[in-house]
């Protein structure tokens, strides 16, 4: 129970005034009459640990800056004096950990007082040498052990970037609908994928009716249209500001799960190379397979895709130099004829840093890991969702 007689806020205001006078002893005494009187908060006890710090009592000092987490664990002047405290004992190691609550708290709390700012910084400073020191240690004791090159992985290799915080982790998150117990991989080995082989080798094909196809575009027809469109039926989007924007545009061979007759007659090679691809077919909603154009200096905004039982694919027609895609922590620069497969409910997004115009084929199929009965399952979801709504539904890749 609090003491009688004591006025805890008028002792502190008077040990804060012997502090500053220079008066440790006579601070300390007063701080300590407003503890063992039980009305301390975490700033008595703050100024207890600057008053035994001024006095070299380190135990009490530390005693005292316990206290004051007990009652704010996430006072920012407390865990930096703490952190500090800890690295002049020599624990280094649960300094670190302090530190790393500062940088932590701080991130969370700007703008910072602007005499925290410097110390802060020296927090952030002492958190990336740790990271530094650390990965280097064990990135030596596996070259000691031989444990790299083909001893190692590409997946435990990431593993070490996210571990060191050279990578964040990215999962599914599709905008609709999502279906359970499916691996989480950005990019596919393409080694898993044989029927590319056919895709690939009919690029140059490919590419000669892409050009015919852009001839009429560039002559003022209107082959590509924006691909992300306004829909009268949905509400307006401005989807970062590619809503209705050419920079982003598309030619259309099947889409929403129909055939676009004239388009595909004009490209008779190109269809024919994806004869044997395993195409995600689901009525009023898929394949959609089409050319994707990006226009010189374009960005497509971070974006995630709608379902994660299909994967997409990107075979690169036309791709000058720095042009970037990234899913999740990985970015790759896109190569004429070699394609590749992702799952598009990882945020990704695309870059045309170039002054010339960016050319894909991109198609979907169905994800590998999904057996025949459950792609027959989705398929009849959604069309069964068609069905009882009676409005064909606006796809999108």
């Amino acid at each position: 129970m609090p003491l009688p007689n004591i006025d805890a806020s008028a002792l502190a205001q008077l040990g804060l005034a012997q502090l500053r006078n220079g008066d440790a002893h006579a601070a300390r005494n007063t701080f300590e009459r407003i503890v063992a009187a039980n009305m301390a908060d975490a700033s008595v006890y703050l100024g207890l640990a600057y008053a035994c710090r001024s006095l070299n009592d380190d135990v009490a000092m530390g005693a005292a800056l316990d206290g004051a987490l007990a009652i704010e664990p996430q006072n920012l002047r407390v865990l930096l004096m703490k952190a500090d405290h800890l690295s002049a004992t020599g624990d280094e190691r649960a300094a670190l950990s302090f530190y790393q609550a500062v940088v932590k708290v701080a991130a969370a709390n700007a703008p910072l007082p602007a005499d925290l700012k410097q110390q802060v910084v020296h927090a952030q400073q002492i958190c990336e040498q740790s990271v530094v020191a650390n990965e280097s240690f064990m990135r030596g004791r596996l070259r000691e052990q031989g444990l790299v090159g083909e001893r190692s992985s590409h997946r435990f290799e990431e593993s070490l970037d996210i571990l060191f915080g050279k990578k964040k982790v990215y999962f599914q998150e599709p905008r609709y609908y999502f279906f359970p117990s499916l691996p989480q991989i950005q990019f596919y080995d393409r080694q898993n994928f044989l029927w590319l082989d056919k895709v690939e080798a009919a690029t140059a094909a490919i590419r000669a009716e892409l050009i015919e196809v852009m001839k009429g575009d560039s002559a003022g027809a209107t082959a590509f249209k924006p691909y992300v469109q306004a829909d009268a039926r949905r509400p307006h989007n401005p989807q970062n500001g590619m809503l209705n924007n050419p920079d982003w545009s598309a030619f259309y061979l099947w889409k929403d799960g129909e055939i676009v007759n004239e388009n595909a007659a004009r490209c008779p090679r190109t269809m024919a190379a994806l004869a044997d691809v395993p195409i995600a077919r689901v009525a009023n909603r898929s394949p959609s397979i089409l050319f994707s154009l990006l226009r010189p200096g374009a960005h497509i905004p971070p974006h995630n895709g709608l379902i994660n039982t299909r994967l997409i694919c990107h075979l690169p027609l036309i791709v000058p130099d720095k042009c970037t895609f990234r899913v999740g922590n990985e970015t790759r620069s896109w190569v004429e004829g070699q394609a590749w497969v992702f799952d598009d409910t990882m945020e990704h997004e695309a870059w045309n840093k170039s002054d010339q115009t960016r050319v894909i084929l991109l198609f979907e199929i169905w994800r590998p890991e999904l057996t025949l009965q459950e792609r027959e399952l989705v398929a009849a979801m959604f069309e069964t969702i068609d069905a009882s709504s009676g409005v064909k539904p606006k796809w999108e890749i």
